[in-house]
This record gives structure tokens, sequence and C-alpha cells, in this order.
């Protein structure tokens, strides 16, 4: 199922190409790509960005640093990883997560995201030519010294890509836009088409203040599946996908204002039904007073982080 489901993917991709879809964001190959792949989805700023940054910047003629501190270090597939630091714990983390009973139309939560501008996409041809897994290599071909601080997110990267996936789960790393998507294909598994969020909000992060909830919609018509994508800290966009199978997971987007005046901020969330395998340790518990196993922890999707789902609905 799996194997259709990436082969059908690949011939509506050419057919678009030879079609010629030139309308999407800078039109690219991986924006024709991603086009042709999720039709139902536009594609979000933040990742249009990234694209086009890489093509006009590319992370193989100018050095991007790997040396990233920020809060989807607590989202690691596994869980089983705090932070960078014991002060990043709690404190700076706080305004990600949040309790699924916050997540009511006329709610208000704290909310901050940190300001933040992860590495570009390469385009795919060109990551395909690059070696991705040896450390040794990594540090040379991209000028990074060794034993520094960068070197070690890269080495930390490279650990999780490697790292087994837990029981019950599916992940997959992934080094161009079209990998990421081709990796959500073959996780989902299914004939119906996709959808993708993201969150909204700028590189420039939200500010900590209370913010209300005006709408919260399931990604995708609720069900059938989701895949969450982090960015990891590399020379040039690296992500993480990872999936839990059965219902211990559902998507969302949730769309939150901090104030009259203010504008709204479509927010993708996701929420966790089972949380038994996650260290004792993960700030999450700390800040919503849960353990693992225990009440369902939710969070907000960092700046450039996606998450895929199945459409089950036509109005999804």
């Amino acid at each position: 199922m799996a194997s259709s489901a990436v082969l059908l993917l690949i011939l509506m991709v050419v057919a678009a190409t030879v079609h010629g879809h030139t309308h999407t964001p800078g039109g690219t190959p991986a924006a024709l790509f991603w086009e042709a792949a999720l039709p139902d989805s536009p594609m979000p700023e933040s990742i249009a960005h990234l694209v086009q940054k890489g093509t006009d910047h590319s992370p193989l003629q100018q050095h991007h640093s790997a040396a990233m501190i920020l809060p989807n270090a607590c989202l690691g597939y596994s869980y089983r990883i705090i932070c960078n630091s014991p002060a990043q714990q709690a404190s700076s983390v706080e305004g990600l997560f949040f309790r699924e009973s916050d997540m009511r139309v006329g709610r208000t939560m704290t909310v901050a995201l940190p300001a933040f501008d992860p590495a570009p996409f390469l385009p795919r041809k060109a990551a395909e030519r690059i070696p991705f897994g040896n450390l040794a290599d990594a540090l040379y071909r991209f000028g990074i010294t060794p034993g520094s601080q960068e070197a070690a997110r890269v080495g930390e990267t490279l650990s999780a890509c490697r790292e087994a996936p837990l029981a019950g789960s599916r992940k997959a790393c992934a080094t161009s836009l079209e990998g990421v998507v081709l990796s959500a294909t073959r996780m989902l598994a299914t004939s119906r088409p996709l959808v993708a969020a993201a969150s909204a909000l700028p590189n420039s992060g939200l500010p900590r203040r209370t913010y209300t909830v005006q709408a919260i919609k399931p990604l995708g018509g609720g069900g059938g599946g989701y895949v969450a994508c982090h960015s990891r800290a590399y020379p040039y966009a690296v992500y993480e996908c990872h999936m839990m199978e059965g219902s211990s997971e559902e998507a969302y987007v949730v769309s939150i204002r901090g104030g009259s005046g203010l504008p709204t901020v479509d927010m993708a969330a996701v929420c966790h039904f089972d949380t038994s395998n996650w260290i004792p340790a993960h700030p999450a518990f700390k800040i919503l007073g849960t353990h693992p196993g225990g009440s369902p922890v939710c969070h907000f999707l960092p700046y450039a982080d996606l998450m895929f789902g199945v459409k089950m609905a036509d109005n999804a």
C-alpha cells in the first residue's frame, strides 16, 4: 500500500510538471512537487521562504549555523530527550505546551514562541548528491570546527536519525522538501489525498501574552493518522518525521488571537493521548502538572515545522 501511494504521488508530480503548473512560489522544482502532491494545501509561507532561500543562498556556498537551541528540541521523535539546557526545560517552552481542555473556542491560554530562522532547503538533486550520516564528512564539507557546539548539534541530529523507531511507530529523516512529503506519504500509506499544515506565525515568533481560541479545525477532517515533521540542527534543512500508529494522536489547526485589534494566527497543533513512553523529566509534565501515561499533552508546532494528515472529509 505504501509503495503504491508513493508511485501514485510520483506520477502525479510528473504529470503536473509536463502540463506546466508554474504558479507556485518561485516556480522551483520543490514548489511544483508540493503543488502536485498536495493540491488541497497551499505551501505555507514559512516553507516557501526556506525553499527560495535555499535556491538564492545555497548552504553549499554560504554557511548556515547548525547551533540551534529551540523549542523543537523538546519535540523529538522519541520524547526521551529533554531540551538543550536545564534552563530551557520549562521557562522558555512554557508557552508551547497546553492542555487538551484549553482547546475550546473562547478559552484563553498563555502562548509564546521564540524567533527562529531554520536552515534553508537544498534543491532535491543537490541534497541527494551529499552523503548524509557521516559526522566527520559533514563537519569537513561545511567547515564546522570539530568539538564545537555546532558540531555537537550536527552529531545529535545524525544520532537522532539513526535511532530505531519506538514500538508502534514509524520515523524517517529527510534532506529535501520532496523527501519530507514522500516520507509522510509512505508512513500514511493511503490512496486518499494528503493535507498539510504549518503554524502561520512569523519567524520572529509570538510574544508571550494571553491568547483567546477563536476556532479549532481537525486536520484533514479528523482521523486517518498524522505525521509530524520537525526541523533539526544541520547546515541545510533536515526534517525528522514521525508517526504513532493507532489513535494516540490528533492534529488540529487552532486559530488564536492575542487581543482586540490584533490579527488571528492559525497554529498547527497536535495532542498526544499516550505519553507512557516519554521520559518523566520531560518539561511538558512539569508545565502541565501531569506525568507519563497521564492526561494528554498538546503543543503548537514551531515555525516551519509541518504536520501531514489524510483528507477524510470533503470540507476539510
